[in-house]
């Protein structure tokens, strides 16, 4: 109680939505900006392929491994601090970003933006979480998926913008008013919240979750990149894969104090729906790089058109997901899982047509368009479904877990496009040929697994 006295009362709880959807903003700008700017940023610093990978990798391997742990510091420690402290980071690692004289501190710094989004992302949720009740909560995180996707949606033709007038280094820049805003508002007139008793402060976690994916995600962007396995190729994949062994070895031990309790796997269900985010995620986030790269650096587009080409995506996902929500909870949500990635590996399909100088509305659209479809067949069903896996006390673990599986396979689809990032002209075109229908082919197993492994499961609402 007395803990309570202190917590100052504060203003209704809008504001605190307002500085959520403002922080979280920055992870959903980020996401969607910098696959526009790639091109300029390689040919300013001279980089090859595998130093392309890792623009992307370095913000994606923190993100992906630290997300559970933010939660959890933020159970322990209170999440508006949380929230605070991620958001501060975030920003001053964008301009970090933006100074950046080499391509080695680009690296670090984006890297320091990955640990910012993994604190700042699940404490932004937990706490809208605290500050509404009921339908309310509801509509609050609708309001907060949203906006996610209007970030997305306008980040990626202001991103080229920029790039085309201004320079790559700039798009680093939208972040600061964002991340101000954010700790401005957060500060001022949000109450803090905590629950001491669900931190699950798992430091050996964290370490070896890091590890394990930063030894395996280098080996294979070496690997991918220069097509050859040598030593150092093998020593890291295997370190990798060992660190990743003893990371479920110590989360055992640890129970239900770890940070990804393995008692959630025993459902087959869990299980399933996880293979699937991951399988799923991986070859959407691989498409998604390489398009607006191929259209740029292959087809012709400027930075701009590259935003403009990109922009059924986040429209047809923010407008489609509620229907398919609502349409999910009456008819179960198995048939979606399975229909949504058959449809997204049907637009990579199509983007077979996709040649040098290829017309925009008969070619490239088409295929862009029926990726943003299935995807918003599946992502609602999909959200929902993780939580109705688990109990109830591990709903927040669960979901976080999800998330973290989706970024997982962005990260490990990405370390494996070297081998077409490094190509030119007809080369590249061709690369990103094959890259689509293996894409294809993994979105056809996601499918796969939501018929065999999901059964008669059920739904709850977010």
């Amino acid at each position: 109680m007395s803990a309570r006295a202190r917590e100052k009362p504060r203003a209704d709880p809008r504001w605190t939505l307002a500085a959520c959807v403002l922080a979280s903003s920055l992870s959903f700008v980020e996401g969607s900006v910098l696959n526009v700017a790639l091109p300029a940023i390689r040919e300013s610093y001279g980089a090859g392929a595998a130093e392309v990978q890792w623009v992307v990798n370095a913000y994606l391997l923190p993100l992906s491994a630290l997300l559970l742990l933010g939660g959890a510091l933020g159970d322990h420690f209170g999440r508006r601090r949380l929230l605070v402290f991620g958001t501060s980071l975030f920003t001053l690692a964008s301009i970090l970003c933006a100074l950046a004289p080499s391509l080695g501190l680009l690296l670090a710094a984006r890297a320091a933006q990955g640990v910012g989004a993994a604190l700042l992302l699940p404490n932004s949720l937990a706490l809208l979480n605290a500050a509404y009740d009921g339908e309310k909560r509801g509509r609050a995180v609708g309001i907060w998926a949203a906006a996610g996707a209007a970030a997305a949606a306008v980040a990626p033709l202001l991103g080229g913008w920029l790039v085309d007038n201004v320079g790559w280094p700039a798009i680093f820049y939208i972040n600061i008013p964002l991340g101000l805003g954010a700790i401005f508002l957060a500060l001022s007139f949000v109450t803090e919240s905590r629950n001491a008793a669900g931190g699950r402060t798992d430091y050996a976690g964290a370490f070896l979750a890091t590890a394990g994916l930063g030894g395996t995600t280098y080996g294979l962007t070496r690997w991918s990149s220069s097509s050859n396995v040598d030593a150092a190729v093998a020593l890291t994949i295997l370190a990798g894969v060992a660190m990743l062994a003893l990371f479920l070895w110590v989360e055992r031990q640890r129970e239900d104090r770890a940070m990804m309790p393995l008692g959630m796997f025993a459902d087959r269900c869990f299980v399933g729906l996880n293979l699937l985010t991951f399988l799923l995620y991986g070859a959407f986030g691989a498409a998604m790089l390489l398009v607006p790269y191929v259209l740029i650096e292959a087809v012709g587009y400027s930075p701009v058109q590259a935003g403009l080409a990109l922009l059924p995506l986040p429209i047809l996902i923010s407008v489609g997901s509620p229907i398919m929500g609502q349409l999910a909870m009456r008819i179960g949500p198995r048939l979606p899982l399975a229909i949504g990635p058959l449809v997204v590996g049907t637009g990579m399909l199509l983007g077979l047509r996709i040649e040098a100088e290829s017309p925009y509305w008969s070619e490239v659209m088409p295929a862009i368009a029926v990726m943003a479809l299935g995807m918003a067949i599946a992502v609602a069903p999909l959200t929902s479904s993780v939580l109705g896996s688990v109990d109830q006390k591990h709903t927040g673990t669960a979901s976080g877990f999800n998330s973290a599986v989706a970024r997982i396979g962005g990260l490990i689809a990405t370390a494996l496009l070297g081998i077409v990032v490094a190509q030119q002209g007809a080369g590249l075109i061709g690369g990103f040929h094959y890259a689509l229908i293996a894409s294809a082919i993994v979105c056809a197993a996601a499918s796969a697994s939501a018929i065999t492994l999901l059964g008669n499961i059920k739904m709850r609402e977010a």
